[in-house]
């Protein structure tokens, strides 16, 4: 496990009642719950691994597998299904060679489908990274769209 991982782990007390403040802050310094930080997290605090992950899986803010270094939304809200939110999906998929939920394999790329961004004007519409928003997504533009991150370079919202 990582030195910050520990280092975030130190800055508590060992009670119990810690327990969701740590994996909320290991999680934003990891990006994950990585299970070396769940055996960390055991020791420190004295609980069974089991209970971590009982708690921690109840909450849908945790995630368990490491995370694309880009994370790509694809709304499928009501105006972005009608308009090709799933072939805009499933062009994402065939592309990356991952399914919905899925990393790619160097983790570059983690694809996620989400129920809504608030953009059903520029709908179908994809979100890179959490700032960077493609509307009007075309399957054909999405090779395009992939390049600039493949490349390092990335974009801003538009």
């Amino acid at each position: 496990m990582s030195k910050k991982v520990k280092g975030v782990i130190a800055r508590f007390s060992r009670e119990r009642s810690n327990l969701i403040p740590i994996l909320q802050k290991v999680q934003a310094v990891a990006g994950y719950l990585s299970p070396e930080a769940i055996t960390e997290i055991s020791r420190f605090l004295d609980i069974t691994e089991n209970d971590i992950y009982s708690v921690a899986s109840f909450y849908a803010q945790f995630r368990f597998t490491r995370p694309g270094e880009h994370s790509v939304k694809v709304c499928l809200g009501t105006a972005c299904h009608v308009r090709g939110g799933e072939l805009i999906l499933d062009s994402l998929e065939r592309e990356l060679n991952i399914k919905t939920g899925q990393v790619t394999g160097d983790y570059k790329f983690g694809l996620e489908r989400v129920a809504c961004v608030g953009c059903c004007a520029l709908a179908p519409v994809v979100v890179i990274d959490q700032q960077d928003v493609f509307g009007k997504m075309t399957q054909t533009r999405v090779k395009e769209m992939l390049a600039q991150y493949k490349k390092g370079r990335g974009r801003k919202a538009k």
